[in-house]
């Protein structure tokens, strides 16, 4: 078995996916103890918004685990831009499984997520130059890759500058251009190191440990006409680009109540109007979007607060009516989403695209919940 440890929700559907494609079966943890039949379990320690002491404590005890489990490998998966507690939680399972070396390769060239003599690229542009400089949760204001994370307490951290050497003591941060960058990384690992990093880092070693493997697990069969619930927490460019266009198309599209921008309290009776009119809008629609809907806001507790408001209202909707699939986008919606419906195990069932992970909900049939990072575009066979 194959143990990942991803800090929030979307990451760790994101690398169960990856497993599934090179016909693994694939399980995700929020709570409790793995399964007994998985090939790649990944737990979920919901740490990325986490103080680093308690990020790190997660993440150590997610690594306790997955070798309690038999885990051959350990991958630590971090944000492919390095937003959360990075540093603390690899030095935290660095530590616990006894590892001196570690390399950290978060770029996904294949998305245009590069990195290059120590800087971060987006499609070409310096990090600092994209909408991720405006994140409401970790702002991405330098390219500079060792600005984007903490110094380590024990350890020395690196760029790679072009020596692929991995020495004891030392986290290296690799630069990648292109796939095969990633892919030529995957020489300089073995079983004395921990591999951390982004999505296309975690399939390459997939692909370096059995290349000859059937690409593409078995999926679910086609599933039957249903209601269709969209969960949208962030208000992206990409967020907002589906939502319009969905408004067009005549789906019905809820947004929160103008007045949470300003930082008002969504008091219970708000919350349940607005669950009602979705109720209702089921009625007549096979598809609902439920969104932020609002202008960018500047304070950023408000603007942690609207993902959360969002599953406000949608839990009460999954809770009256049966929605068979359910679409939630953004790492914090997912997982506020999970947390309070009380999902503790989900098993992968498909890969619509890359990032993209159809779940099934341990105990509930018949449902299947796919879940996405907010920058990432939902395919156009759902959309």
């Amino acid at each position: 078995m194959i143990g990942v440890i991803a800090d929030d929700l979307t990451g760790a559907a994101e690398l169960g996916a990856i497993g599934w494609r090179h016909g693994l079966r694939a399980e995700i943890v929020r709570h409790g103890k793995p399964g007994s039949q998985a090939d790649v379990v990944c737990v979920d320690t919901d740490s990325r918004s986490c103080e680093p002491a308690e990020a790190a404590q997660r993440a150590a005890a997610a690594a306790k685990l997955l070798r309690a489990a038999g885990a051959r490998w350990v991958y630590k998966k971090v944000d492919s831009v390095l937003r959360g507690q990075v540093t603390a939680e690899v030095e935290a399972v660095m530590k616990q499984l006894k590892l001196a070396r570690a390399l950290l390769l978060p770029a996904n060239p294949s998305l245009g997520r590069t990195i290059k003599a120590g800087h971060y690229f987006l499609r070409g542009r310096p990090l600092h130059k994209t909408e991720f400089a405006q994140d409401p949760h970790f702002p991405r204001r330098s390219s500079h890759v060792l600005r984007l994370v903490k110094i380590p307490e024990k350890y020395s951290m690196r760029l790679a500058n072009g020596d692929r050497s991995l020495t004891d003591g030392t986290i290296v941060i690799g630069d990648a251009e292109s796939p095969a960058d990633v892919q030529d990384w995957t020489a300089s690992c073995d079983l004395h190191m921990l591999p951390a990093g982004g999505a296309e880092f975690f399939n390459a070693l997939l692909h370096a440990e059995n290349s000859m493997a059937a690409i593409g697990g078995e999926g679910l069969p086609e599933i039957p006409p249903a209601k269709e619930f969209f969960i949208i927490g962030t208000s992206t460019q990409a967020a907002r680009k589906f939502v319009a266009a969905q408004r067009q198309s005549k789906t019905p599209v809820f947004s929160l109540p103008q007045e949470l921008a300003w930082g008002a309290e969504f008091a219970p009776a708000a919350v349940e109007a607005v669950a009602q009119r979705v109720v209702a809008a089921f009625g007549s629609h096979p598809r609902v979007i439920l969104n932020v809907g609002l202008p960018p806001v500047r304070d950023t507790e408000v603007a942690r607060r609207l993902s959360d408001e969002v599953v406000s209202v949608a839990v009460p909707v999954l809770q009256q009516l049966p929605v068979a699939r359910v679409f939630a986008e953004g790492g914090a919606t997912a997982a506020e989403l999970v947390r309070r419906m009380g999902w503790a195990r989900l098993e992968v069932r498909r890969e619509l695209a890359p990032g993209v992970a159809m779940l099934a909900v341990e105990g509930k049939n018949n449902f299947v919940l796919t879940i996405k990072p907010g920058t990432y575009a939902w395919p156009a066979k759902w959309t």
